[in-house]
């Protein structure tokens, strides 16, 4: 029996390092697939050395954006048809890279947008859980706000742990998913949850690796999961329900 040809997906991943691993899982577990031919085929190029975002966004670090562009025409070549970035924080440089790109792109921004307005019932307020460039810079804050969805964000004692939590030496980034980490992120979460949010957005690719949905009694929005069902979507192959 014939089957149609599957559409590539790209995945730019290293930043972090278990972020393009963990999108590439999250396609996996979108598709509905009975057997291994039924699956899209993936190409994951894993870049660490793409200079840090927050830095850049912040503090005027070294710039990523020509090493996102090296790293998305490494992924044409490799034969994907289409790409995502995955690193929220990467979006800030969207403008940049974007209209440039030798593939087509999804954008983590839009599509969780889509989705959370698509939900029932739709959130009227969100908490962000993010790295203090993409709180700061609005990424997230701004087009959520213009659709008529209100942004919370932890007051400055909670971001400063937000960032321990993803930078520090036990932090996600170094490898620590368990402990401090986890317990410092559920900690902001709930306080989120207790000021009002109605769902709980992980602004932060590594927020997602450590956060479940179980662990909290509103939604748990990840760009990743959502981003990897539009991914399958455009492949071609069948999403799983």
């Amino acid at each position: 029996m014939s089957r149609k040809k599957l559409k590539t997906i790209g995945v730019l991943g290293g930043m972090g390092p278990g972020a393009g691993v963990r999108f590439v899982g999250e396609v996996v577990k979108a598709c509905g697939a009975g057997r291994d031919q039924d699956h899209p085929p993936v190409v994951l190029y894993s870049l660490p050395q793409v200079p840090d975002r927050t830095e850049a966004i912040l503090h005027g670090g070294a710039d990523p954006v020509p090493a996102i562009r090296r790293g998305l025409s490494a992924l044409a070549r490799a034969g994907a048809d289409f790409a995502a970035v995955s690193c929220v924080s990467a979006h800030f440089f969207w403008p940049r890279f974007a209209p440039r790109s030798p593939l087509p792109l999804i954008s983590l921004i839009d599509e969780t947008l889509i989705a959370l307005q698509e939900s029932r019932p739709a959130p009227g307020t969100v908490g962000l859980i993010a790295t203090t460039g993409t709180v700061r810079s609005g990424l997230l804050a701004r087009p959520f706000e213009a659709a008529g969805i209100g942004v919370l964000v932890p007051p400055a004692r909670d971001q400063a742990r937000v960032m321990a939590a993803v930078y520090g030496r036990k932090g996600v980034k170094a490898g620590f998913t368990a402990g401090p980490a986890r317990e410092a992120l559920l900690g902001v979460a709930r306080g989120l949850v207790w000021a009002g949010a109605e769902a709980v957005l992980a602004g932060c690719t590594e927020v997602a690796l450590v956060l479940r949905p179980e662990d909290l009694p509103v939604p748990l929005l990840d760009p990743m999961a959502i981003g990897a069902r539009e991914a399958v979507r455009r492949s071609g192959a069948r999403l799983r329900p």
